[in-house]
């Protein structure tokens, strides 16, 4: 996904189970829950398929003739499947009886106008599961496995961990026939496929959403079961009684059509990769009871697709060799023709990372086969990896992808692309570049201008279905000055990943010459690739591949180039979306020059005739956007620290703090570009088109925002941390305190802006002064400070004191006089503090305006991560 996480997140996902997508998990929970009969009922509304406990009436078990005519027509496949008289039958062989499957449910088409996310378009997962049909007397079960404890069959603890991890029950039906040859039996799914089940239909947050209270089987049907070698897709078309409708209330109802993909998973799983943090992948986690070790010890497994070469000779003499099985991703029929050469491009630009893993042709985009090509070709099928088009005004997309959760194999992936995600890409291109890049100066770019803005979003959202997550600590490796290189930028783009969130060159100044300004895959990408793609011969173990990577890994670290931050963290300055280069401070120091001559030219360079000024007012919202993101990359250093990694037999720290220096740098920066008014962002002409009196008042939620997030709880928690360990080496919170109050308090009338900031930080230190500690509910203190929300117990700790020390400073310093606004202003200032030290009131704090605003953005990240 290529939006901050006030939208979407771009993927950016929580391994859970068997796949890395957003959405699903509370559905999940609830299908592995259900231990279940299927059965119809009627009511006076019509027949309602429902899930009941217990088993149903038994009818006996009938020869397969008389069950199946001899006329019926039979769907060969993974299973064999007929309809007969409106119903669906399997037949189940023996030999696919308790054989692990892969079950994607994916919305085919969906009503207009639904509003919750990851399930408004078809194309998009409802929920996957794995499945195992078992037999037992009379009835077929499906059961739901669980992967999250584990022992090697052949170790001691094998048993014990069976005996602890039994498979939830999902469903059961009555044995109907036995084959011709009773290999096998046949059993009814029509109720099933009909039923309101989790597993195959919508999940809760859609129901609470829309008020469903039941499905109503008479507005319900199964369009279509049809049986290939090594799956079966299932379509259906659910209706339920809904209070409330996106569409139309009178209806009382709201209608899905999904599609159940169901995939017979390999017998023999692929050999797994161990996951290692210094390297970037997607994983998954379980706790193994069978190892030598004298605990139980979690193992987490890369996600990576399956890649073995065809000549395994050649490979092993370091020759570039095709795989066995090619990655293949299909580009929607319903993609507007003129972008899918870019999207294919896209895909097709990582065919040289794989060549670092010694495969060529490893990766390919194709258009998806018309009707004709191929009659069975389905966007739904689980076998197929695609790239859908949502007509949607959602500006983001999306790369998710499913794994087997026995070994982190990636099966399939179907990226999700917004129509107007490129609205989005002109905006940033436009705010990020127009100062430099003429070609940004327009309304609408070309045809071939945002094609090649669609490459590179294709080329980050196919990375992450190859398993590859954000990393946020590689635009850090480039020098700020190299990027206003023009031979540096055509060689290396603004970042060694294009897994970073680094767009496009805001850094380069006119005059520099630089013309190539996206993001490219890069140094790191090559490497991240190479360590988890290469194919290592001679049947090694995992643990041998294991310490083979991390000699590679040792090889590279410390070499900005190769280095992998995570999202998430919110303490390390490296480690951020939207930036470039390896000094925030220096980098929004020209990122600022360049909004400066952007914002007067706005309505010159994207002048249109006979349009109303709604343009304008979006890309002056956008200048005022990026100069908000510029003053968060500064505000992480104060109280900073760095966060690398290591294993035992490296040397250094793992989590080291900023630099004093830095950290006052970054404070003098704020009492230079924001805390003075900034008074080029009032742009009187351009604002006289479109504001009505709400523009300023941003301008100072930026001011306000940005002293919030410095005097945040967590940061200060961190600098006390730092003065105990370092002393005078370190940037103390009484530094910090001096520093903005020189900014903050300067000589002179305070103007409007000042005044309201002035207030601001009253309130911010009011709120260090009385407020506890707030976490996030339902994460530990230690889960809190990984991501950057450091705990502290604020009525013990050394804040307290130093606040009441620095109110009374502000008290006594305070000038008296001036004009009636003036006097006013130091009046009330006066009573505020006096009112802090001295309550003469119950407390009850109004949050200072933006407070909160940091943590809510690592409390995004944690949920989607």
């Amino acid at each position: 996904m290529i939006k901050p996480l006030r939208k979407n997140a771009w993927l950016c996902l929580t391994a859970i189970t068997i796949a890395v997508i957003a959405g699903s998990c509370k559905t999940k929970k609830e299908a592995a829950a259900q231990t279940v009969t299927v059965k119809t009922t009627s009511t006076a509304a019509g027949s309602t398929a429902t899930a009941t406990i217990g088993p149903g009436k038994k009818e006996g078990i009938k020869k397969f003739g008389d069950l199946i005519p001899s006329k019926t027509k039979v769907d060969n496949g993974l299973f064999n499947t007929y309809k007969v008289d409106g119903k669906y039958y399997y037949e189940i062989p023996d030999s696919l009886l308790n054989r692990e499957m892969l079950v994607v449910t994916r919305f085919a088409k969906t009503p207009a106008n639904i509003k919750v996310s990851n399930q408004q378009y078809g194309g998009e997962e409802a929920n996957d599961q794995v499945w195992k049909w078992e037999r037992h007397d009379k009835q077929v079960y499906i059961r739901v496995p669980s992967y999250s404890i584990r022992a090697d069959s052949t170790t001691d603890m094998y048993q014990s961990v069976k005996n602890s991890n039994l498979d939830v029950v999902l469903a059961s039906f009555d044995i109907k026939a036995y084959n011709k040859d009773t290999t096998g039996v046949v059993i009814d799914v029509t109720d099933f496929y009909n039923g309101d089940i989790a597993a195959i239909g919508i999940s809760d947050e859609l129901k609470k959403a829309y008020k469903v209270s039941a499905i109503d089987n008479s507005r319900s049907y199964i369009d279509s079961i049809k049986s290939f070698p090594i799956n079966i897709e299932a379509r259906t078309l659910k209706t339920y009684r809904s209070a409330e409708s996106p569409t139309d209330n009178t209806n009382a109802a709201i209608t899905f059509e999904l599609n159940t993909s169901m995939l017979l998973l390999p017998k023999t799983p692929t050999k797994a990769r161990l996951r290692d943090p210094r390297v970037g992948y997607f994983g998954q986690s379980q706790t193994d009871y069978g190892t030598d070790a004298q605990k139980s010890e979690v193992t987490a497994y890369i996600h990576r697709w399956k890649l073995e070469p065809k000549d395994e000779a050649a490979y092993a003499r370091g020759e570039l060799v095709e795989p066995k099985k090619q990655i293949v991703y299909y580009i929607d029929p319903a993609t507007p023709k003129k972008w899918v050469p870019y999207l294919i491009q896209g895909i097709n630009d990582w065919q040289k990372a794989f060549e670092a893993a010694g495969f060529k042709n490893a990766i390919v985009g194709k258009t998806a086969p018309t009707a004709k090509e191929d009659p069975e070709f389905s966007t739904e099928d689980a076998r197929y990896s695609v790239i859908r088009y949502f007509a949607s005004n959602v500006e983001n997309a999306y790369g998710p992808h499913i794994s087997d959760p026995r070994t982190g194999e990636i099966l399939e992936s179907h990226v999700g692309w917004y129509h107007n995600v490129m609205q989005l890409l002109r905006d940033w291109y436009f705010v990020q570049t127009a100062a430099v890049n003429p070609e940004a100066r327009k309304a609408k770019f070309t045809d071939e201008q945002m094609g090649e803005l669609i490459r590179f979003v294709s080329s980050h959202e196919i990375g992450h279905t190859l398993g590859l997550p954000h990393n946020f600590g590689s635009s850090y490796a480039y020098p700020v000055d190299s990027l206003r290189s023009k031979a540096f930028t055509d060689k290396h783009g603004t970042a060694p990943s294009i897994m970073d969130y680094a767009r496009f060159n805001y850094i380069a100044q006119p005059g520099d010459g630089v013309t190539h300004l996206y993001p490219q895959i890069g140094e790191y990408d090559l490497w991240a690739i190479k360590w988890g793609y290469t194919w290592f011969p001679g049947k090694k173990s995992i643990k041998q591949e294991k310490e083979m990577l991390d000699v590679w890994t040792k090889e590279k670290a410390g070499n900005p180039l190769y280095y992998y931050g995570r999202q998430g963290t919110s303490i390390d300055p490296r480690l951020q979306n939207e930036d470039l280069g390896d000094n925030a401070m220096k980098a929004s120091t020209y990122g600022i020059a360049n909004l400066k001559r952007i914002l007067p030219n706005i309505e010159k360079w994207t002048y249109q005739p006979g349009e109303d000024y709604d343009d304008l007012q979006s890309l002056y919202g956008e200048v005022l956007n990026q100069f908000s993101r510029y003053m968060g990359h500064v505000a992480t250093n104060i109280g900073g620290m760095n966060e690398n990694f290591k294993t035992y037999d490296q040397k250094g720290p793992v989590y080291d703090f900023v630099a004093k220096g830095l950290q006052h740098d970054a404070v003098t920066f704020f009492n230079k570009e924001v805390f003075t008014t900034p008074m080029w962002l009032i742009e009187s002409q351009e604002l006289s088109k479109f504001d009505n009196g709400v523009m300023l008042n941003r301008i100072k939620s930026v001011q306000t925002n940005t002293l919030a997030n410095v005097l945040s709880q967590s940061r200060i928690s961190r600098m006390y941390d730092n003065e105990t360990r370092n002393g005078s080496k370190a940037y103390s919170v009484a530094d910090l305190f001096n520093d903005l109050r020189d900014g903050i308090f300067t000589a002179g009338r305070p103007d409007a802006f000042k005044r309201n900031l002035q207030r601001a930080y009253i309130e911010d230190l009011k709120s260090l002064l009385n407020d506890d500690f707030r976490g996030i509910p339902g994460f530990p203190a230690s889960a809190m400070a990984n991501f950057g929300l450091t705990p502290i117990n604020m009525t013990l700790s050394d804040i307290r004191p130093m606040v009441r020390a620095e109110l009374k400073m502000i008290q006594a310093k305070l000038p008296k006089g001036g004009d009636a606004i003036t006097t006013a202003h130091y009046v009330d200032l006066q009573a505020r503090i006096k009112e802090t030290l001295n309550p003469t009131r119950p407390i009850v704090n109004i949050p200072a305006a933006g407070r909160g605003i940091a943590d809510d953005i690592v409390k995004n990240d944690l949920e989607n991560y």
